[in-house]
């Protein structure tokens, strides 16, 4: 048997249940671009989860900042209920919109998550707002 197949591959029942759910709680850099590009912004708000200093940085277009240590029932009270809030962070190195989107769906709101955060995003060369606008390598961090 090779390493590969040492686990065998799931039936596709459990395949479809399995990768439909990880579709469920993510977006792709690719796909959010896609959107972005083509004016589909309805129905979803881009969220960045670090804080303020790393949101002047360098931020997708349209990103609105709310740091994960700052979300509570009173700073969210404003939010709109009946969008789907996408969560991004520094990458797969940071768990800032892990921690956003936990808290968001803890106060009743719909959530999904950015792949790879903005440096994947930047990595794929799409758009930025902010002082790393001027810089071609902006060493983004976490900034948690």
């Amino acid at each position: 048997m090779t390493r590969t197949l040492d686990v065998p591959a799931p039936a596709p029942e459990l395949a479809t249940a399995y990768f439909g759910a990880e579709l469920a709680f993510e977006v792709d850099p690719d796909d959010l671009v896609r959107d972005l590009e083509a004016g589909h912004t309805d129905g979803y708000v881009i969220v960045e989860t670090r804080a303020p200093e790393a949101f002047a940085q360098a931020r997708i277009p349209g990103a609105v900042n709310l740091p994960y240590c700052d979300l509570t029932a009173e700073s969210t009270k404003h939010l709109d209920r009946d969008v789907v809030y996408v969560c991004y962070c520094e990458s797969t190195n940071c768990n800032a919109a892990t921690k956003g989107a936990l808290k968001l769906a803890q106060l009743g709101f719909r959530v999904k998550r950015l792949s790879g955060g903005i440096t994947s995003w930047i990595a794929a060369g799409y758009p930025v707002e902010g002082a790393a606008e001027a810089t071609p390598a902006p060493g983004i961090r976490c900034a948690c």
